[in-house]
């Protein structure tokens, strides 16, 4: 993707982009309800029409395919995993080196998606990584930064002091900035592909239920609530519900809840898009990642207002049809004392709090494959583990490459549904 610095885009985010989200969501819901609803036979059929699913609806309808996505929500909300206004993308990946060249490929997809409708869904701020030398937040970016040639620059404790004096950080942490990083907005990149699989032709229907699916006779038949359809093809992408529609791999497959914060900094201009990164922190004295954003325009981005901020651990395993959404205090007060730990000027009030969730693997990598038992006429995109959404516009391809195909060029073995 051409390198352009977030300040810039910042203030030069063109007319489509800076349409307000209520206004593309009235419009890609009045696109979707105009759809026909009759019909009921499809070359593929795609349940979940989330981040995933509707990158998937999209890469499949620019091929010529009759494809239905099917949502039991409106397109996007926010009872899954995809809400939140930002997202965190980056090349050196810690997790494993093996997500590099599908991370190129994303980041090349998300630069098409932009230049095919004018709008801008990638910032690039910068992030900063920050954690024990040996922890696997710092190791594991180096080795994904050695491995792959990805631009990745040692901080010190004086430069921190002189461009990001936002931060207080002891001497015992490492500090790496990854230049070439920064945020996705998700919402907005939902709506879009949304949109442009609609114009090309997909049916979009939602508040529409998946009850039942079946496979008879080289037939699949998927039963809602409001209707029953047949396909060649089945692509699930149903993110937390996925463990439901599969039940072969629910074992593999356990969501937990995740809590999200927006807070009103003592020092608002310090934390803004214009002057602040991206960041991860592995804290010595807590387990997972802490991580965050700058505060982005409302006009542009949508709400909630405020620095945004959340914790990459395990929540509470959790039903996805029965979440507890009622924050408690003990949820917050984990995300004030990062902050109120290493950004001085960070907390002054709570502003908004919502939740989450992640659907994690055992491994807690992605899996992307066929389902087993089924002659390549079901795959399954699902267990992002929170930290999938950065991949969705190159997981939409290879999802359409497996059903059309029957195999992908992207390098996706790691990720098969039979390692566990």
């Amino acid at each position: 993707m051409k390198r352009r610095d977030f300040i810039s885009k910042a203030a030069g985010i063109s007319a489509v982009a800076s349409l307000p989200i209520a206004d593309m969501f009235a419009r890609v819901n009045d696109l979707a309800s105009a759809t026909p609803q009759a019909e009921t036979n499809y070359d593929v059929i795609v349940l979940g029409v989330g981040s995933m699913g509707s990158s998937t609806c999209y890469h499949l309808a620019r091929r010529g395919v009759k494809v239905l996505g099917i949502e039991q929500f409106d397109i996007p909300h926010e009872l899954g995993s995809h809400a939140g206004q930002s997202r965190m993308i980056r090349k050196a990946y810690s997790e494993h080196p093996d997500y590099v060249p599908l991370l190129r490929s994303a980041y090349a997809n998300w630069q098409a998606m932009e230049q095919e409708t004018g709008a801008e869904l990638y910032f690039r701020t910068g992030i900063l990584h920050i954690g024990k030398k040996e922890s696997q937040d710092i190791a594991g970016l180096r080795k994904s930064a050695s491995l792959y040639s990805i631009e990745v620059k040692d901080v010190s404790q004086a430069e921190m002091t002189s461009r990001f004096p936002q931060f207080r950080i002891p001497s015992a942490y490492d500090i790496v900035l990854e230049p070439d990083a920064g945020f996705v907005t998700p919402e907005r990149s939902v709506l879009l592909f949304t949109e442009q699989a609609i114009r090309k032709g997909a049916a979009i229907h939602t508040k529409e239920k998946t009850l039942s699916w079946k496979r008879e006779g080289g037939t699949i038949t998927v039963t809602t609530n409001k209707q029953t359809y047949q396909c060649k093809k089945l692509v699930i992408t149903a993110g937390p519900w996925a463990g439901k529609m599969i039940p072969g791999l629910s074992r593999n497959l356990k969501v937990t809840r995740q809590m999200i914060a927006w807070v009103k900094p003592r020092n608002w201009k310090a934390f803004e898009l214009s002057t602040f990164p991206c960041w991860t922190i592995a804290d010595i004295d807590k387990p997972g990642t802490f991580y965050g954003f700058p505060i982005l325009p409302t006009a542009k981005f949508g709400g909630p207002v405020g620095l945004k901020l959340a914790h990459h651990y395990h929540g509470v395993v959790s039903d996805p049809d029965n979440l507890n959404r009622v924050p408690a205090p003990e949820d917050e007060s984990v995300l004030v004392d990062a902050l109120n730990k290493f950004f001085p000027e960070g907390y002054e009030s709570t502003h908004v709090m919502k939740t989450c969730m992640y659907t994690n693997t055992p491994d807690e990598n992605f899996i992307l494959d066929f389902l087993p038992g089924y002659d390549k006429e079901v795959c399954v995109a699902a267990g992002f583990s929170g930290h999938g959404f950065k991949f969705s516009s190159v997981v939409g391809e290879i999802m359409a490459d497996l059903a059309l195909k029957g195999a992908t060029a992207h390098p996706i073995g790691f990720l098969n549904a039979g390692r566990f």
